[in-house]
């Protein structure tokens, strides 16, 4: 199975109380789209009115993202509430009905949580705030051919989170990602076209055209396949990962092995227990300038973060200076990162990956 940035997150700004309608419209938009009956599209529709309206309350203003995700047979929605407002002091007590910080009934966060399937938030006081919500839809529902699955293959394995965010004089989003998983293992790319705009997302289109055709290729073999098919286009810088899952039987039946080969400003580290590992990327120009791919081998051991972006996001990021962040979603990871260390003249996208381990 796989997923990439060609099905794009829709991204609504609330910054005044009529943003609230417009991000419950884009959520219907998408509910009517995957086939979600009137009841599962009704509890979308409050849970993305509650989360718009608790940053309008406490933050006055942030970001919705809304997006389709897919395992196995399962469809659902994903909603990604981010705001640098005040934060959250006792998240279990504001989670509780009746709390509220600014004179309100205090049932806002408490019907967040019990609306989603899956629910996970950080919200540090001062550091303002990022909640994630997974709402599924029935196995039976709607019509998914050729919806993009943000996660399918061996969940158990692994979770993880992408998002992406144009500059803002932008619609088209230069940045792209993709992940692919099988028995095997998961292969990952990230792409940043040169520049922004509309020709800066042809070739990062190209590109993850180029994943989709032979997802599973060596890291190298998928960078130099890029090479070739980015030749029309302005470039990209590029990275590929890919970690394969160790054996059954095997002496280690739990840290897999992580291979990269990248070109271009795309960063990646892969975060352990107490270490870092920054990987190597070669100068060049996918598409035009590539004179050296080198790949790196790398255990990855269970409870490992991969983290891979473009140089829209600042490469000063340090985990350490959130406390609790590692332990969070992936999705919520990537939301406090591009909240966080985005640059305003680029495009931006991170993705976020856990390996939870076994064979």
């Amino acid at each position: 199975m796989s997923s990439n940035s060609l099905r794009p997150h829709s991204i609504v700004a609330i910054t005044h109380a009529s943003d609230i309608a417009a991000a419950r419209r884009a959520g219907q938009s998408l509910a009517q789209e995957l086939g979600f009956d009137d009841v599962r599209a009704g509890q979308l529709a409050l849970l993305i009115s509650e989360a718009a309206t608790n940053i309008i309350k406490h933050a006055g203003e942030g970001r919705i993202y809304l997006s389709a995700t897919l395992a196995g047979a399962r469809f659902g929605i994903d909603v990604i509430a981010a705001d640098s407002g005040p934060g959250i002091g006792n998240m279990m007590q504001a989670l509780r009905d009746g709390v509220s910080s600014v004179g309100t009934a205090g049932t806002g966060l408490g019907a967040m949580r019990r609306l989603a399937d899956e629910f996970d938030a950080y919200a540090p006081r001062d550091k303002g705030a990022v909640f994630f919500m997974r709402l599924w839809g029935s196995d039976s529902d709607g019509d998914h051919a050729g919806m993009s699955p943000a996660l399918a293959g061996k969940p158990g394995l692994f979770a993880f989170g992408a998002l992406s965010l144009p500059i803002a004089s932008e619609e088209s989003n230069g940045d792209g990602w993709a992940i692919a998983c099988d028995r095997a293992g998961i292969s990952l790319m990230s792409i940043d076209g040169l520049g922004h705009g509309d020709l800066a997302a042809a070739a990062a289109r190209a590109a993850l055209g180029c994943m989709d055709e032979g997802p599973f290729r060596t890291p190298t073999a998928q960078i130099e396949a890029c090479h070739g098919a980015l030749r029309a286009t302005r470039g990209a810088a590029l990275a590929v990962a890919q970690i394969t899952y160790p054996r059954s039987g095997a002496a280690s039946d739990s840290d897999a092995s992580l291979r990269f080969a990248g070109i271009g400003n795309i960063a990646a580290c892969l975060v352990g227990v107490g270490k870092r590992r920054q990987m190597v990327s070669h100068n060049g120009i996918v598409g035009h300038n590539v004179r050296k791919v080198q790949e790196f081998d790398h255990p990855c051991e269970p409870g490992s973060l991969f983290i891979m972006h473009s140089d829209g996001l600042s490469t000063q990021w340090d985990l350490e200076s959130h406390p609790g962040l590692a332990d969070c979603h992936p999705l919520v990871i990537a939301a406090v990162l591009l909240r966080d260390y985005a640059r305003a003249r680029d495009d931006a996208s991170v993705m976020v990956l856990r390996y939870h381990g076994g064979a």
